[in-house]
């Protein structure tokens, strides 16, 4: 049976919708905009990598001791990386956390060369390190920013360091876009969601 609604509440209904459509295309169209002005970064979560933490005893420099991308997390670092070219942004400077799996995330968005950053690194394994990664966070944003170049910063990390940095919780290969003041301090924040797939 087709449900029926009175025009009085249908109007509304699809003029509440066209206003929601037209508010999120305009939000997404300024990203890359955003990311051109001096003031904002994109901070992203790895990609998806099965299971939680890292097994004891890894190493940095030995990806095959880490948690790593799965098959289903090398796809989503491409139509991430897809995804962002379609919203304007066809090159960037990349950075990384040390952590194999979001250097591979990185790598995949196949948005430029990627620059290894201690700065990114997880301290879910020392909580008691968030208040000083977050600092070092803060100033490797103000030397990026501080370079005037206007190509968009893209930073891959962990859900630990974007969670402290703006308290925003992000699933994998969710992105914020982070507007920080003239010293790298967060100010404000946008979620993007990973896109679909």
């Amino acid at each position: 049976m087709i449900a029926y609604m009175k025009p009085s509440k249908l109007i509304p209904l699809l003029f509440f919708t066209l206003l929601s459509t037209i508010a999120s295309t305009q939000a997404f169209a300024n990203l890359a905009q955003d990311l051109s002005d001096g003031r904002h970064v994109l901070l992203m979560r790895h990609a998806d990598a099965p299971g939680y933490g890292d097994p004891k005893g890894y190493q940095l420099d030995q990806c095959a001791t880490q948690r790593n991308l799965g098959e289903v997390g090398k796809k989503q670092s491409q139509i991430i990386g897809q995804w962002l070219k379609s919203q304007g942004i066809n090159n960037a400077r990349v950075f990384s956390s040390p952590w194999c799996r979001c250097i591979d995330t990185a790598k995949l968005l196949n948005l430029g060369p990627v620059t290894i950053a201690p700065e990114l690194g997880s301290f879910f394994d020392d909580m008691s390190l968030e208040k000083e990664q977050t600092r070092n966070l803060e100033k490797l944003i103000k030397a990026q920013l501080s370079s005037k170049v206007k190509t968009p910063i893209i930073m891959v990390t962990h859900h630990v360091n974007i969670q402290a940095f703006t308290d925003k919780v992000v699933n994998v290969g969710d992105m914020v876009l982070v507007k920080v003041d003239q010293n790298g301090r967060y100010v404000s924040h946008q979620h993007y969601p990973s896109p679909k797939f």
